[in-house]
């Protein structure tokens, strides 16, 4: 390695050209990088007390240890971003000045058009690719030499909208009339760098790229990826690689998914398909690592393993970026992100996958995802925490029969067969809880399931966003005399308490006609009133009389028996049940009569006290009891209990360290055998020692729900 400091300007002039390789992500400095690189320059160029002004280091490698006199090429492995901006910054000077009178295009000594482009923009008596002093990637590559020299190049098609926007921002600035361009131009002269020149025999481009700390935009997961599976290859190899796999994802996802997060996302949920585990999204390159290290994936070869990753993320695009060709299909994806239940992705990705391989059908694949929508949408209604939502779909291909038949009825059973806080709510459930629900701030998106509830069946659905939400019983809480009349002395109680609920939100095309007004106004308006409704929400408000808690509470129950279909449920026999059960042998049954030292009524007071605090730590815990101890459960072993002679031993399924015990009443045994789960043991002996040590069992409850809860 060979570092020097130098003017970015003597760098642009000395080397014959900078190649930004493959490997490297597109140009994504954002206007906000510009504007800051903009105001470093005036202030340099205002003031003769700053000599140069530091904006980082450019990195680039040759064959042998190049330096400013080699006129090879020379392949970037850090600072595209500053060349990228500056080169644009220096095309649109260029321009500025070609337009002004020829007595003052060159503002300062060796500033005119011609030399700027000359020197530091292009190569005279080059042709094609080798005329232009800066190559950049596909994506931004046709865009920057349109600009540079719209007379050896054209603008493609489908510009780089970040080269385009940046540009413009800088043709705006120089055009400015508050702008000095003798500043400006002085402030570039000072932009200082830090060249670093690799050598390919004796240093490691990917450790040097890792390490390195720029001080602009920083590297995304999906960018470190990139670089990780195509820089250490030869450049043959790389240029397949690329052309063969990622270029065509890049051009799938499109410039602003891919360089914004949506690619980040994608490489976390192929991790999470492949791993069954969901990695942090700040983690998913070092995750993605340990991945391509494992023998299997090692074995099959980095073509092997991008081609796995260029069609998942085909399959991506079509679940999660509105790509999917078939109509029904995509309504049904997008219906599913409706709900804003990103964890689901990687079981969509493998269901897809599956079809595409047809293991199961078309119609198969969206009842799946219909049953997946109706299990988010059912629990987010009876506020079930979601948060073991990530944990069940991430490991939910694990239950199903993969082969024709069998499929759906794996997936079903699945479904329905999920326990506590996983469990698909049932009718009754979810039929109870969508009438009394705040339905109006649901998911941040109301209009979902009133759209869902008016186009169920609808051959021809209606388009929502043609509409707006509105409450029959007005939320304005200074109600009008006609409807305190029709509501009653308790006017102010039930406009609270039946404002939001199902029975009284609806569309309508004539949101501000019908405002405020009285109930039969709005039945009766000329325009929009409900009697002359279209809509399906509103059959029967029109031939009401009067608008109540007793007619709220009316059609809540007609709309939520429409929810029943809309969101339904598995379907399945108790002998299809069975047949899918994992395990099909018959399990050893217990009783608490097993355990006989809850014969002793000492013990079994401390017990019982014990059993209904616990159970009443939330209504989803539930009890099973084992041949050696009593097992309390939310996803999973919370709390343990061993009946002993004399006490009872507890055993918290938590890391000792992390149990908050104010009093040491509890023992750390980490790694010694013991009954029970966990690495905290705790006696209780008595019913004074109950409440505190619910406190402890509490922690441990806790502390299993947080960790699902996942990352967002």
């Amino acid at each position: 390695m060979k570092a020097t400091e130098a003017k970015l300007l003597q760098i642009l002039g000395a080397v014959s050209q900078f190649i930004i390789p493959i490997y490297q992500r597109t140009y994504s400095w954002t206007l906000k990088e510009c504007h800051q690189l903009w105001a470093d320059i005036l202030r340099a160029g205002a003031s003769d007390e700053i000599g140069v002004h530091f904006i980082g280091s450019v990195v680039h490698i040759d064959e042998g240890l190049g330096n400013l006199a080699v006129q090879a090429p020379k392949l970037v492995i850090d600072g595209q971003q500053r060349l990228t901006t500056v080169t644009l910054l220096l095309t649109a000077l260029a321009d500025v000045l070609d337009a002004l009178p020829e007595d003052q295009q060159e503002p300062i000594e060796e500033f005119a058009p011609a030399i700027i482009r000359e020197t530091y923009l292009t190569r005279r008596h080059q042709k094609g690719d080798k005329h232009f002093k800066l190559l950049l990637s596909d994506t931004d590559r046709a865009t920057l030499m349109a600009l540079v020299d719209p007379t050896a190049a054209v603008l493609p098609q489908e510009p780089s909208i970040r080269i385009q926007e940046n540009h413009q921002f800088f043709l705006e600035q120089l055009c400015s009339t508050a702008t000095d361009l003798a500043v400006v131009c002085r402030g570039i002269s000072k932009l200082l760098v830090v060249d670093v020149a690799l050598s390919r025999d004796q240093d490691n481009p990917q450790l040097i790229f890792e390490s390195m700390n720029s001080t602009g935009r920083e590297l995304s997961q999906a960018d470190l990826i990139r670089n990780y599976v195509l820089m250490a290859h030869p450049p043959e190899l790389q240029e397949r690689l690329y052309t063969l796999h990622w270029r065509p994802m890049e051009m799938a996802f499109g410039q602003e998914a891919y360089s914004g997060n949506e690619f980040s996302a994608f490489m976390r949920d192929f991790l999470t398909l492949k791993t069954a585990e969901v990695p942090r999204l700040d983690l998913v390159y070092e995750v993605f690592k340990q991945y391509e290290r494992q023998p299997a994936v090692a074995a099959a070869g980095i073509e092997a393993l991008l081609a796995d990753l260029h069609a998942t993320a085909i399959r991506y695009c079509r679940v999660a970026l509105g790509q999917e060709p078939d109509p029904q299909l995509r309504t049904a994806f997008h219906d599913l992100r409706e709900l804003k239940v990103n964890v689901v992705t990687p079981l969509l990705l493998e269901l897809y996958g599956d079809y595409q391989a047809e293991l199961l059908s078309r119609e198969e694949l969206l009842e799946a995802l219909r049953l997946l929508e109706a299990y988010v949408f059912r629990r987010a209604v009876c506020a079930i925490p979601s948060n073991s939502q990530q944990k069940t779909f991430a490991t939910f291909s694990r239950a199903l029969r993969r082969e024709p038949g069998h499929y759906l009825p794996s997936f079903k059973a699945h479904l329905l067969d999920l326990p506590s806080y996983r469990r698909f709510p049932s009718d009754e459930e979810f039929r109870r809880e969508i009438q009394v629900r705040n339905l109006y701030k649901f998911n941040k998106s109301c209009s979902y399931w009133l759209r869902r509830l008016e186009n169920h069946k609808r051959k021809e659905p209606i388009v929502v966003a043609d509409y707006t939400i509105e409450h029959i019983l007005p939320q304005n809480p200074d109600l009008s005399a006609p409807w305190r009349q029709s509501l009653g002395p308790d006017w102010k109680q039930i406009h609270e308490e039946w404002l939001h609920r199902l029975g009284n939100l609806t569309l309508t095309g004539y949101n501000p006609e019908l405002s405020d007004r009285s109930f039969l106004e709005k039945r009766d308006h000329q325009e929009g009133g409900f009697r002359t409704s279209p809509l399906r929400l509103n059959q029967g408000i029109g031939q009401l009389e009067q608008w109540d808690s007793n007619a709220i509470r009316s059609r809540g129950e007609t709309l939520a028996m429409r929810a029943l279909e809309v969101w339904a449920a598995p379907r399945l026999s108790d002998e299809q049940r069975q047949d899918y059960k994992p395990n099909k042998g018959q399990a050893a049954s217990y009783t608490l009569a097993d355990h006989p030292q809850l014969a002793n009524p000492q013990i079994r007071e401390v017990f019982d006290a014990l059993d209904a605090r616990i159970r009443a730590l939330d209504p989803n815990v539930t009890q099973e009891v084992l041949k050696l101890y009593i097992a309390y459960k939310a996803e999973t072993n919370f709390v343990d209990i061993v009946p002993q002679a004399k006490r009872l031993r507890l055993s918290l399924n938590m890391p000792f360290a992390d149990l908050d015990d104010p009093k040491g009443l509890s023992k750390n045994v980490t790694g010694i055998g013991r009954w029970g789960n966990g690495d905290v043991e705790l006696g209780v002996a008595t019913l004074d020692e109950v409440p505190y040590a619910i406190g402890l069992i509490r922690q441990s409850l806790e502390r299993q729900l947080d960790e699902n809860e996942g990352t967002p």
